[in-house]
């Protein structure tokens, strides 16, 4: 029996969950049903993958704490695989610490792992960095140094870091290519594609162009003022004022970044801003108190300059202003960006890496799914949401913004 466990760990470890279940397929053990589980997981089938695992886990019990704790970091990985970021980590973390404590260092490391690749997915890259800081990917086996470098990939992307970022996948590709796993080396291409494709557009004097992760960088590192759409604040270098918070602000300063070097007439902004065809006094005098917020909001930056019409930006230190966009103004496009990796969701893991109410996306879903944008299968809390890769819109690289409360 034992040498039928070891030689299905061993083709899973490669790999091949079909030759793994030829070899258990009789046994119904609690190493069986995990290693069944672990099968059904490669094959796709979350479901049934995540109840044999619950399964093998209390048939192991606390009398076998560190089978028990493998079982614990299993289900955490399926739990990641099936979007399912509510998970509680408190589990994964008393598991961690078993198999530190027993010596299963690799296992503990996988553990690890989880956890940082879940802390990136939701946008925390200070949490997924610090979390893998003290691990050496040489002194793993070569699947978990892909994961590893994957994890620094994915953290120098999100911060717009192209050098490192492709540094990172090249080593990935040498550790794939150790580990000889068709999973991992498809994962590793398509992050390293990933690069090779537009992740914003700029907008200056009236003219579109469509940014790379390394266009983008170079562009936040230029000297020009840069309104940010994608993460709605307005930034000089190291100076960044956030406005994600105050949308009508940003509209204003969108609007007049837009008309740069002219001004924006008074009736202009309050139709846009206000979203209103009459213009009467009072929303003249709304005006005049908005512009006197904004022109206090950016002083580090930028001056509001009242002309005879309306009013324009003066920046103060720099000599062009750009207005960085997502690819495209699709209402739901930060939704969309994380739906695209074709991976189900639920709505309350999209709530969570959104920053947003379970109700405010579900709304949003609901609208999606008329416009035969997404689809859902499933119901109740099993319900996931997802569609296939979309070009054109913006990626997960440039944070999505969070959806308004309700």
């Amino acid at each position: 029996m034992n040498g039928l466990i070891r030689t299905a760990a061993q083709a899973l470890a490669a790999g091949d969950p079909l030759a793994a279940l030829n070899q258990i397929a009789l046994c119904n053990d609690a190493p069986a049903i995990a290693l069944r589980g672990i099968a059904m997981a490669q094959l796709g089938d979350l479901v049934r993958a995540k109840s044999l695992v619950r399964q093998a886990a209390r048939s192991f019990g606390r009398k076998n704490p560190v089978a028990h704790a493998r079982c614990i970091v299993a289900e955490a990985e399926i739990a990641f695989a099936s979007r399912d970021l509510g998970w509680p980590t408190k589990e994964l973390d008393e598991a961690r610490a078993t198999l530190e404590a027993h010596g299963d260092h690799v296992n503990a490391a996988h553990a690890l792992y989880l956890d940082s690749r879940r802390h990136l997915l939701m946008g925390r890259t200070d949490d997924a960095g610090r979390l893998i800081a003290g691990l050496d990917p040489e002194q793993l086996p070569p699947a978990l140094s892909v994961g590893h470098e994957l994890i620094v990939a994915g953290i120098a992307m999100r911060r717009l870091q192209a050098k490192p970022a492709r540094e990172a996948l090249l080593r990935c590709r040498h550790y794939a290519q150790l580990a000889n796993i068709p999973a991992l080396s498809a994962e590793v291409e398509q992050a390293t594609q990933t690069l090779s494709k537009p992740v914003a557009r700029s907008l200056a004097h009236g003219q579109s162009r469509l940014l790379l992760l390394e266009d983008t960088e170079a562009l936040l590192a230029s000297e020009a003022l840069i309104i940010d759409a994608c993460r709605r604040a307005v930034r000089h270098r190291e100076v960044i004022i956030p406005l994600a918070r105050r949308p009508l602000l940003f509209v204003l300063t969108q609007l007049l970044s837009q008309a740069w070097p002219e001004d924006v007439p008074r009736n202009k902004l309050i139709a846009q801003a206000f979203r209103t065809r009459y213009a009467d006094e009072s929303h003249r005098a709304r005006l005049r108190v908005e512009i006197g917020r904004l022109r206090m909001t950016l002083k580090p930056l930028v001056n509001i300059v009242a002309t005879q019409r309306g009013y324009k930006l003066a920046p103060t230190h720099a000599s062009e202003v750009v207005t960085l966009a997502r690819l495209t103004e699709e209402p739901y496009a930060a939704l969309l960006a994380l739906l695209a990796d074709g991976e189900p969701w639920s709505s309350s893991a999209l709530a969570l890496a959104l920053d947003a109410s379970q109700r405010t996306i579900q709304r949003a879903l609901e609208s999606l799914a008329a416009n035969g944008k997404v689809q859902s299968f499933g119901g109740g809390r099993a319900r996931r949401w997802t569609i296939p890769p979309v070009p054109g819109f913006t990626t997960i690289l440039l944070l999505p913004v969070p959806l308004s409360r309700n």
